[in-house]
């Protein structure tokens, strides 16, 4: 059974950062992708960021600059560093990992940024 824990949410004042970490009970690279997907109260989850086992890195355009995912293979951890944070940001944050026949869902971890 595939677990991702997610940590490192928390409450952060408006233009500050954090960094959310995903560390998951087997080895990254046994997923093709791996990411962070949000969810704000009334609003659909909606990605945020993408790493493929190759390296390649995608952003949605809403935090597009402002934010960095990254990963140690040695801790199996995927991070998410976010800077310049916005109220709009604030949301619950879940790792998201897929293989082919799969895919995986941490429990969330809770972002909120104060105006």
């Amino acid at each position: 059974q595939v677990q991702l824990v997610e940590s490192g949410g928390g409450l952060v004042q408006a233009g500050g950062s954090l960094r959310l970490s995903c560390a998951a009970s087997r080895s990254i690279f046994s997923f093709n992708t791996m990411g962070w997907y949000r969810q704000a109260p009334g609003n659909q989850r909606e990605l945020v960021a993408t790493i493929r086992t190759d390296g390649i890195t995608s952003y949605a355009d809403s935090v597009k600059g402002r934010s960095t995912i990254s990963r140690d293979s040695g801790k199996n951890t995927v991070f998410l560093q976010m800077n310049s944070l916005k109220p709009e940001d604030t949301a619950v944050y879940y790792c998201h990992a897929v293989t082919r026949a799969y895919q995986y869902w941490g429990q969330g971890t809770q972002v909120t940024v104060s105006s």
